[in-house]
């Protein structure tokens, strides 16, 4: 890699790092003055995560193939595993990557 190569490596990181710190601060500087969030603001974020996680599901599983058992059968047995143990552990994180986990280990070992 050449000396201009380098440079502009670190030029691009830097400008990455600064843009994704500035867009992480903007509802910070934004309504740092106010007494209280506008009402759509927390609207949003309580409505929010819950869309995209359901955007996140429909968009997992909508190539889904039903011609055999399987196809199909490692998404269900690990989407029951998220659900259930999201309702037993209240633990997003936990739910995700036993989740990941269970259907990855179907997928290699079992189907």
């Amino acid at each position: 890699m050449t000396h201009s190569e380098i440079i502009h490596s670190v030029l691009l990181v830097l400008v990455m790092a600064l843009v994704s710190f500035l867009l992480r601060a903007f509802p910070f500087i934004v309504f740092s003055g106010k007494k209280e969030t506008p009402k759509f603001v927390t609207y949003l974020g309580k409505v929010l995560p819950y869309a995209i996680i359901g955007m996140l599901v429909i968009y997992c599983v909508k190539d889904i193939s039903f011609a055999s058992v399987s196809n199909f059968l490692p998404y269900i047995i690990a989407g029951a595993v998220v659900v259930l143990l999201h309702i037993w552990k209240r633990n997003t994180l936990l739910s995700i990557i036993a989740g990941t986990l269970s259907y990855m280990m179907l997928v290699q070992l079992v189907f």
